[in-house]
């Protein structure tokens, strides 16, 4: 059987899926892809079902490599340079690696977060229906940790079928949320600050949440409040008034007043700011927010309406520029450098 093999890796990577879901009654926290829609079109490229497990590559340079046969893969989510054995290849496509050659990835740019799927998945067992990996938990298959040099990923063989490619919406904008639960422990002078400020997301943050980089937000009445339930996007405001968005990894509860919640088809997109960009929030309503979901729903569905076909290669500039096309250096003064060299005939 072929493999996948991890040859270089940095922090913040792992395997991830939709997340274990139904579970937090029993202090379980989901986990699970930062970037849903990424996850799901990396899966659609080499037909595997839209929440199948994926390797989730952060921020950093990463590496991996076929051995024992070639094995089909797609590359999905933040931009970054990508190339297997110094040939260029394009986000949001699939591709074979030949057996022996290595897929290596850059550093990402414009967001955090790269999802690389395997045709046929990642193998391991499901822990309340989940492979997602939660350090803190020590829950995830087939690796219940970051990932590291070495580790192996078993694959069918890739077969003969054309690579493909996907195209995703150009989603931009404010990150839209929803004000509250707690939003009441706030001054609307407070919620105005919070909503018409830039914020960054701090280079401190992690899975668990994205602590933000902005002005501080005054409570009305002190910072603590009886603990209750968080859920993805959350944004709780701690005694100090740096506000801290609730990731995937974080607690199943919270006992700081959470101003905001940001909505559900936004959550992705937020997930993928890099620390230092700014970035302004936009409330709308809860039924605005329902009906965003339910579009970002059908989106996931309709992906696989999306797939082409690569027909050819497509010229891909930064890699011409990094090329020699020219071959090797001419003086137009020397003609040993430009002509062709007379072949000498046997006598």
């Amino acid at each position: 059987m072929s493999k996948l093999v991890v040859s270089s890796i940095g922090p913040a990577s792992s395997v991830q899926d939709r997340g274990r879901h139904g579970v937090q009654r029993y202090g379980l926290v989901p986990s699970g892809a930062m970037d849903s829609l990424a996850l799901a079109a990396a899966n659609a490229l080499v037909g595997n079902d839209p929440s199948a497990a994926c390797i989730e590559v952060g921020p950093f340079m990463a590496s991996f490599t076929a051995r024992d046969g070639a094995v089909r893969v797609a590359l999905t989510g933040s931009p970054r340079g990508a190339d297997v054995a110094g040939r260029a290849i394009a986000m949001n496509t699939s591709m074979a690696i030949a057996d022996g050659e290595t897929l290596t990835l850059g550093l990402a740019k414009g967001g955090a977060f790269s999802y690389l799927a395997i045709d046929g998945g990642i193998d391991g067992g499901a822990t309340f229906g989940s492979r997602s990996v939660n350090q803190r938990a020590g829950l995830g298959s087939p690796y219940p940790r970051p990932l590291q040099v070495s580790d192996e990923f078993p694959a069918k063989a890739a077969s003969g079928a054309t690579d493909r490619q996907i195209e995703l919406p150009d989603l931009s904008g404010p990150i839209r949320v929803v004000l509250g639960p707690q939003d009441d422990e706030f001054s609307d002078e407070a919620k105005a600050l919070f909503l018409d400020s830039e914020w960054k997301v701090s280079a401190t943050s992690d899975r668990m949440g994205y602590r933000l980089e902005g002005p501080a937000i005054k409570h009305l009445h002190g910072h603590n409040i009886v603990s209750d339930g968080t859920v993805n996007g959350s944004i709780q405001v701690p005694g100090n008034g740096a506000p801290i968005v609730l990731m995937p990894d974080r607690g199943t509860t919270g006992g700081y007043p959470k101003i905001a919640t940001v909505i559900s088809a936004d959550f992705g997109r937020f997930a993928q700011t890099p620390a230092g960009i700014a970035f302004r929030f936009k409330a709308v309503s809860m039924q605005e927010a329902q009906a965003e979901a339910k579009k970002f729903a059908a989106l996931l569905r309709g992906l696989p309406e999306r797939l082409r076909a690569i027909e050819g290669s497509e010229l891909n500039i930064e890699a011409l520029q990094d090329a020699n096309v020219a071959g090797s250096a001419v003086s137009a003064i020397d003609a040993r450098t430009w002509h062709a060299e007379t072949p000498t005939e046997n006598p």
